[in-house]
This record gives structure tokens, sequence and C-alpha cells, in this order.
């Protein structure tokens, strides 16, 4: 898996992971002005591996 950080056609960062067979599984869901912040979103998703899951 890898995550891919780019800029949008609005020129904010965005992110999306991919799967081992390079399908897409995740994306950032909106557009961050700093690439810094996309960064600190894809750390917050790296540190849920832990968290529940409901229904």
């Amino acid at each position: 898996m890898y995550y891919y950080l780019y800029r949008d056609p609005d020129h904010q960062w965005r992110w999306t992971l991919y799967a081992a067979n390079n399908r897409k599984i995740a994306n950032s869901g909106e557009g961050y002005l700093n690439k810094a912040d996309a960064q600190a979103a894809i750390s917050l998703v790296k540190g849920s591996a832990y968290a529940p899951v409901k229904e």
C-alpha cells in the first residue's frame, strides 16, 4: 500500500491511498491549502489502525 500526495486542479493538496494491486481504497475527501495539513491527515489515517468499527 502507498499514499499518493498531489495537487488538484484548484491547487489544493489531496491524498489517495492505493492497495498493493494499485486500486484506490481511500482518499482525502477534501482539499488542503497547505501540504503539511494533508500530510497530517495521512498521519491521522495511519494512526487509526485500532479504531473500533461500529455498525
